[in-house]
C-alpha cells in the first residue's frame, strides 16, 4: 500500500531543462527519501516552449517538414499528429528566436511556421490544427505564416497597403494557444512588450508598432482581443484572416493531459518553473496549476515576487548557491529540491503523530 500520492507538473525551466526531464528529476528526489510513494508525473506548458511535447504525452507521430527558418534559410521542423485526428503545430519549431544566431528584429518572420501550418491542413486525417505560439523571432503579425497559407499581400515602405486572402487554404478548425494576453498594439502589445526581447531598440519597436497597426487597419479583426498580441501578433493574423480561435494555453494543456483527474486523485501537487514572477500568477502554468489543486509545493529555478501562504516552495538558486550553478546542473538541483519536499512532508506528518 502506497504511503503518499504526488503529481509532479511542472513547465519547463527555460533554455535548462525541458518539463519531462524536470519532472522525472523531481520525482527522483522524492522517492530517495520516500520510495513507497505512487508519484505520477505530468509535463505542462501554457503554449509556449514544451507545448508539443506534452500534448504528445498520450500519443502521436511526428511528421517531418523541410521549411525555412525566421531569416529564410533551410530548416528541417517536425509537427504532431495525435491519435484523435488533432495536429499540433508549434511556431517555435520554425520560427522560433532560438533559431537564430543573433536576433533580428525587422527582418525576422513566421513563413516556416506558415508551411507546418499548411501541411498539416493538406495532410489526410487531420481534422483540427492546435497551433502553439510561444517563443516567436518575430513581430510581423503573421504575415509570412499567411503568406505560406497563400494569402498576397502588398507592402510599400514596409506597411502592408493591400492584402488579398482569396486563395488561403481552406482552414480545418484552427485552435491558438497563446500564454499571454496581451492586445495587439500599445504599451502591453507585441510591439511595445515583447519587442526588446527580440532585440528592437527603441526605433525598431516603433516600426513594428507601425506596421502592425497599419496591418490591422488593412485585415480589419479584433486588435485589442486578449491573446491576440502573441508571437508577435500572429495571433491576431490567424485569427483574423483564418478564423483561428484564441485559447489561453496552460489550461488548455493541462486539461489535454489530463491533470483535472491527477489532481483529484493526489494528496500534493509539485508544479513549478525556471522563474517565478507576477506573471506567473496569470495564465501561466505555475498559476493555473495551483488553482485546480488543494495542497500544492512549487519548485523554481528563481523567484522575484513572494508566494502565497501555506505553499511550500523551493528555489533552485538557494540550493545551489547562485544562478550559474543552477543552470549548470539543473537535474541535479531539481532532484535535490524533491528530496527536500519529501523531507518536509515527512517531517510534518512525524511531527503530526507526536502531536
Amino acid at each position: 500500500m502506497t504511503d503518499f500520492r504526488v503529481v509532479i507538473a511542472p513547465d519547463s525551466f527555460k533554455g535548462t531543462i525541458d518539463a519531462k526531464a524536470a519532472a522525472e528529476a523531481i520525482a527522483a528526489g522524492w522517492r530517495a527519501v520516500r520510495p513507497d510513494d505512487e508519484i505520477r508525473c505530468l509535463p505542462l506548458a501554457d503554449g509556449g516552449e514544451g507545448t508539443l511535447a506534452a500534448l504528445m504525452s498520450r500519443g502521436g507521430t511526428l511528421v517531418q517538414a523541410r521549411v525555412q527558418d525566421p531569416i529564410g534559410r533551410p530548416h528541417d521542423a517536425a509537427w504532431a499528429l495525435l491519435p484523435d485526428g488533432t495536429a499540433v503545430v508549434e511556431l517555435a519549431a520554425a520560427s522560433g528566436l532560438p533559431l537564430l544566431d543573433s536576433p533580428a528584429p525587422l527582418t525576422a518572420g513566421t513563413f516556416g511556421f506558415g508551411q507546418l501550418l499548411r501541411e498539416a491542413a493538406d495532410h489526410p486525417g487531420v481534422e483540427r490544427i492546435v497551433a502553439t505560439l510561444g517563443g516567436s523571432a518575430s513581430t510581423d503579425g503573421g504575415v509570412g505564416a499567411l503568406t505560406a497559407l497563400g494569402a498576397v499581400f502588398r507592402v510599400v515602405g514596409g506597411l502592408v497597403v493591400e492584402a488579398d486572402l482569396s486563395a488561403l487554404v481552406p482552414a480545418p478548425d484552427v485552435v491558438c494557444l497563446v500564454d499571454v494576453d496581451t492586445p495587439l498594439l500599445g504599451p502591453s502589445g507585441a510591439a511595445r512588450r515583447f519587442g526588446p526581447q527580440k532585440g528592437a531598440g527603441r526605433a525598431d519597436v516603433e516600426m513594428l508598432e507601425a506596421r502592425l497597426e497599419r496591418l490591422a487597419d488593412v485585415l480589419g479583426g479584433h486588435r485589442d482581443a486578449p491573446g491576440s498580441g502573441a508571437a508577435g501578433g500572429t495571433a491576431f493574423g490567424l485569427a483574423t484572416a483564418w478564423g483561428a480561435r484564441l485559447v489561453p494555453g496552460a489550461p488548455h494543456v493541462a486539461d489535454a493531459v489530463g491533470l483535472p483527474a491527477a489532481v483529484e486523485w493526489a494528496d500534493l501537487l509539485i508544479t513549478g518553473e525556471g522563474r517565478l514572477d507576477e506573471q506567473s500568477w496569470s495564465g501561466k502554468v505555475v498559476g493555473n496549476a495551483i488553482a485546480s489543486a488543494g495542497q500544492v509545493a512549487l519548485v523554481v529555478g528563481s523567484r522575484a515576487t513572494e508566494v502565497p501562504g501555506g505553499i511550500d516552495c523551493v528555489t533552485l538558486t538557494d540550493l545551489a548557491g547562485d544562478v550559474r550553478q543552477a543552470m549548470r546542473d539543473p537535474a541535479r538541483w531539481l532532484a535535490e529540491a524533491g528530496e527536500v519536499l519529501a523531507g518536509r512532508i515527512t517531517g510534518a506528518r512525524a511531527g503530526a503523530r507526536r502531536r
